[in-house]
């Protein structure tokens, strides 16, 4: 027995001391790991919980401004005046909130969804209950302070656009931040998280965001354990969006706007030695405050479903054929090319025969023997067909391109479109077919293939009376800081080929015998040369053209022609450059030179176009481009 209590003390003892050891381990381990913490990870863990109470805060800055050419502001921010309410400072939300509404206007459901935010949110987050108030209405907030407590007026920010319909295509709008724009953005800026948060949605707000928008003030804030702010422990500085400045004249966009205003259209006038944007007018315009507090959908249908197509910027973004005013590129290209010189003529009898089609002149019966200057001056497409088979499309699409056609231009717009200056390897790889001498006779006369848009057509027009590389230009200053004007070298033109050119745009507006004539410019020194154009937008077939072919004016609007018009003046000392398009106006002489001419007349004398520079009767010519009633001129007020 004694044997036995002998054994099984040792047993115990041997599992008492196996029971030491680990226990004796275990409390290592956790003195070891208490010492990791404590002494060789404090630091980091000190780091973390500085993290863990530090919070960071993001205070957004004031958005650039935007001015025109003479400084006046044409984007800015106006006080925006809001009232909020913290519920844990209120304690009785809903009385104060009906006390509120017999101050300022609150809907019974402004206030039911005010309380539902309140019990939403955490005690001391802030809710807006209304905003876009009145100074009256704060200020009647303010002076009730004492009987609303937990409410309180905000000043904060929004955009407004003074003069909204001239530059709702330039300058664009903003509005708050999406899903969708940060779904198609890699910018990382946290300002972008805010809810709310304003950016460029469209036109130069969208184009220079980075430097209109600014950076955030960061501020670094305690918070206590349930995320109540305590203190603030110090902030970095941000800095305000850049103010940019146009080059855009607010007093000849308007003019141009308002000359095209019942239609659907586009105007361009370009400063032809600096290349500065002057106007850049499309029609219809529309107002774009609407869209920075939320438009109505109301609204947006009625934009949308406009056939003539408000929200579309024509001046960049429209590409059309630009018929007759092609014919210039056609001209020079042959020039340079040898196929043709000042003195040979060509006759036109009404039609030509190429491959077996038919191809027509707008003059039923003929030029009969035409030169260059006279087959601008008339518009002889006759004459065109033949040199543009001489010279070929590839020669022609080159001279374009020299002349700004078929290039996007560099400019902070959005949907700038690149036109086409069509060549034989272009439609073998767009269309998969070889190119034909039709092509060709058609490009000629600025139909076809052939797209532009009027902003390049004002780009042309600037170069051929400069005989420089002028490239449009709308930013002025950044931060008054001046941008560089861009190229201004001078083309590789033969002068001498530019001056036959010249001449015959200046005949097509002061000759007897130029289609254009009754839009003319009388004032010595302030003559005009230019080109008229019509293209069309349908095909006439054999059968019409025997029966006679239809006027515009009996189309349905849809099918009528674009009414074109290029010029540039003084033509002795050129300074500015116009291109006008009208979609589906009929003839380019009738519809787009008389505002072209009073757009010119605005810029030249700075002030409302007289009607003693005006010729006193207008005379129809019979081109294509005269096929309606001559539009008498427009007058209009100045602000």
């Amino acid at each position: 027995m004694k044997q036995l209590k002998k054994g099984r003390g040792r047993k115990l003892s041997r599992r008492a001391f196996v029971l030491l050891g680990m226990q004796l381990g275990v409390m290592g381990l956790i003195g070891y790991r208490m010492r990791q913490l404590g002494v060789v990870q404090s630091q980091q863990f000190r780091l973390l919980a500085e993290e863990n109470r530090i919070s960071i805060q993001l205070v957004p800055p004031t958005r650039g401004l935007i001015y025109d050419r003479e400084g006046k502001a044409i984007a800015l921010n106006v006080p925006l005046y809001r009232i909020q309410i913290i519920r844990e400072q209120a304690i009785e939300p809903e009385r104060i909130l009906r006390k509120l509404a017999e101050i300022i206007p609150l809907s019974d459901n402004q206030v039911n969804d005010a309380l539902q935010a309140t019990a939403k949110h955490r005690p001391w987050v802030p809710v807006t209950i209304a905003e876009n108030l009145t100074w009256a209405q704060v200020s009647a907030v303010a002076a009730n302070a004492p009987s609303l407590p937990g409410v309180s007026p905000i000043v904060g920010a929004y955009r407004n656009y003074p003069y909204a319909q001239e530059y709702c295509h330039i300058v664009g709008y903003v509005g708050p931040v999406s899903d969708y724009d940060l779904s198609k953005t890699d910018d990382d800026d946290p300002l972008l998280r805010i809810p709310r948060f304003q950016i460029g949605k469209n036109g130069i707000e969208t184009r220079a965001e980075h430097d209109l928008r600014g950076k955030a003030e960061i501020k670094r804030i305690e918070v206590n354990a349930v995320g109540r702010v305590m203190r603030e422990i110090d902030s970095k500085a941000g800095e305000p969006g850049k103010n940019l400045q146009l080059t855009v004249d607010t007093n000849l966009q308007r003019i141009a706007l308002e000359r095209i205003s019942d239609e659907s259209a586009a105007v361009v006038l370009l400063d032809v030695k600096s290349g500065d944007i002057l106007a850049l007018a499309s029609a219809p315009s529309f107002d774009p405050n609407k869209f920075v507090t939320g438009i109505s959908v109301a609204d947006w249908k009625a934009l949308n479903e406009n056939k003539y197509r408000p929200l579309a910027n024509k001046t960049v973004s429209g590409t059309y054929p630009p018929g007759s005013t092609y014919k210039m590129i056609v001209a020079l290209a042959a020039l340079k090319a040898g196929v043709i010189d000042a003195k040979e003529q060509i006759y036109c009898s009404g039609s030509i025969e190429v491959s077996g089609s038919k191809f027509h002149c707008w003059r039923r019966g003929g030029h009969g023997q035409v030169n260059l200057v006279r087959a601008i001056r008339e518009s002889c497409d006759v004459y065109f067909y033949e040199i543009a088979q001489r010279v070929g499309i590839d020669n022609i699409s080159a001279m374009a391109r020299k002349l700004g056609l078929g290039t996007r231009h560099d400019l902070p717009l959005p949907a700038i479109r690149k036109g086409l200056a069509p060549t034989k390897a272009w439609k073998r790889r767009a269309k998969g077919k070889d190119w034909v001498v039709g092509d060709t006779l058609n490009a000629g006369i600025g139909q076809g293939f052939t797209l532009a848009s009027p902003l390049q057509l004002a780009v042309m027009t600037a170069r051929i009376a400069s005989g420089n590389a002028i490239n449009p230009r709308l930013i002025n200053s950044v931060n008054t800081t001046l941008e560089p004007v861009i190229g201004n070298t001078p083309l590789d033109i033969n002068p001498e080929h530019l001056a036959l050119v010249r001449k015959g745009m200046f005949e097509v507006v002061n000759s007897d015998r130029g289609t254009a004539r009754g839009s003319r410019i009388r004032t010595k020194g302030m003559e005009m040369a230019g080109k008229s154009g019509t293209s069309q937008v349908r095909r006439i077939t054999k059968a019409e053209r025997a029966r006679g072919v239809i006027r515009n004016s009996d189309l349905p609007w849809k099918r009528r022609d674009h009414a074109l018009f290029v010029a540039y003046a003084p033509y002795d000392n050129p300074k500015y450059a116009v291109a006008v398009i009208v979609e589906h106006g009929g003839g380019g002489s009738s519809v787009a030179a008389p505002i072209a001419r009073d757009v010119m007349l605005a810029a030249l004398e700075n002030e409302d176009p007289g009607y003693g520079n005006l010729p006193s009767q207008k005379r129809r010519t019979g081109d294509p481009d005269e096929q309606t009633p001559q539009t008498p001129a427009k007058r209009w007020n100045r602000a």
